[in-house]
């Protein structure tokens, strides 16, 4: 049996979503070919993955989170909003600008998921912060 390697979610040469063209069923030796969404989750590097089972695993208690990973809360809110910006979400509570095109927010999401700008970066260009 070949080892099995966590699937990488975006490109390690541009940056860009991956896709899946192929899979495949040990089982039954079926392959199936096509394009494949890696989906929303797929995005998120695996320290974030990670972070996210821990969020679930706790319920969605942040104090519990705080615990069990031995982090301040507004650590936990800041990983909580990098992730829903990498994953293309909004902020929960967040006003964008009135002059916030799509164009404009697609750009800061892509330069966020590219690492170009930090996610503190682009909560502020989001919110119409800077410059």
């Amino acid at each position: 049996m070949y080892p099995v390697y966590p699937m990488p979610g975006q490109c390690p040469v541009c940056n860009n979503e991956m896709t899946i063209t192929r899979l495949y069923c040990p089982d039954c030796d079926v392959t199936i070919e096509g394009r494949f969404s890696i989906g929303r989750l797929g995005l998120l590097s695996p320290e974030q993955l990670e972070f996210v089972e821990v969020f679930l695993r706790c319920d969605g208690k942040i104090k519990h989170v705080e615990k069990e990973l031995g982090i301040s809360y507004p650590t936990v809110r800041s990983r909580l909003n990098e992730i829903i910006l990498a994953m293309g979400y909004e902020l929960p509570g967040s006003e964008v600008g009135e002059d916030l095109t799509p164009e404009v927010r697609r750009r800061v999401l892509d330069d966020l998921a590219a690492g170009r700008i930090t996610s503190e970066e682009a909560v502020e260009l989001l919110r119409g912060e800077m410059p």
